[in-house]
């Protein structure tokens, strides 16, 4: 397998497996979490990596979505307190982990390459460089590999538990009348949220993986009527944005994670735009219609 082919590959694989999840995120209201959870996975890698010595381990994945979910846990508790409100709870948490981390890393860990624009941007062309090799034949990045199970694992979740996250995600008072455990699914979500932000952590870096997450099914949100038709929808636009970002950063050699960013905002600008204009015309035509 090519290089190219190999590096268009991830581009779709990794913008499948963040915007699946990014479906019941938008639902449930939850973008910025994305965000800070991005943030905080830095210091949770520095711990994995202080056990492991190893920046390959699968330990530093594990040990950073648990860094990550401890922004969501800590924002619901400091929510509940009825003390702060609003997304305040997220700016008191993430900025001190994603600090701490930075801390740790000067102080203990300056011998180890970290890439200050990688971690904020990521980088898909380095993160595709290594091959898997089987019998002396490249089949691809062996990130790659990476990335397919974290999607094979998403797509599991979410076919085993869509019902549990469909009825907590729109009437999560109903889900627990009907004895559904709401806070535990949430949690399981968010740390497959999480996961997933770190799996993808090296393609996309802390920033951007929010545009992987969010802009495709915020875009699927204004274009369709119904959940099954929604993550369809996002499905697409994930891999049409993946491949069109790709392209037009290998073209113009650009980043690839931030062309992918910038192709989905335009085209969720795009659509926003035809939305609105399409709700002024059947109000013109509803005003002009007899009584």
């Amino acid at each position: 397998m090519s290089f190219v082919v190999g590096t268009a590959l991830l581009a779709v694989v990794t913008a499948l497996a963040c915007a699946l999840p990014g479906v019941f995120v938008v639902l449930r209201r939850s973008s910025m979490l994305v965000d800070a959870i991005g943030h905080a996975v830095l210091p949770g890698i520095v711990v994995g990596y202080f056990f492991t010595r190893d920046l390959d381990s699968p330990l530093l994945i594990i040990g950073a979505a648990l860094a990550g979910l401890v922004v969501v846990l800590g924002s619901e508790w400091l929510t509940r307190t009825g003390l702060i409100t609003g997304d305040a709870p997220q700016g008191l948490i993430f900025p001190a982990l994603f600090s701490a981390g930075v801390i740790l890393v000067t102080l203990n860990f300056a011998n180890v390459h970290l890439d200050t624009h990688a971690v904020l941007v990521g980088d898909l062309n380095l993160a595709a460089w290594e091959q898997l090799i089987v019998n002396g034949t490249s089949i691809g990045p062996a990130y790659l590999y990476v990335m397919l199970g974290v999607l094979a694992l998403n797509i599991i979740f979410l076919g085993v538990f869509h019902a549990k996250l469909k009825v907590t995600t729109f009437d999560a008072q109903f889900a627990t009348s009907i004895g559904i455990r709401a806070g535990l699914v949430n949690a399981a979500f968010m740390f497959l949220v999480s996961l997933t932000v770190t799996a993808a952590f090296n393609a996309t870096g802390a920033i951007l993986v929010i545009a992987l997450m969010i802009v495709p099914p915020a875009t699927a949100y204004l274009l369709s009527q119904s959940l099954p038709a929604m993550i369809t929808l996002t499905a697409v636009i994930a891999v049409a944005g993946a491949l069109a970002g790709f392209w037009t950063a290998y073209v113009l050699d650009a980043a690839t994670s931030a062309g992918m960013a910038v192709f989905y905002g335009l085209v969720f600008v795009i659509v926003l735009a035809a939305t609105r204009i399409g709700q002024r015309r059947r109000q013109g035509i509803r005003a002009l219609a007899p009584a």
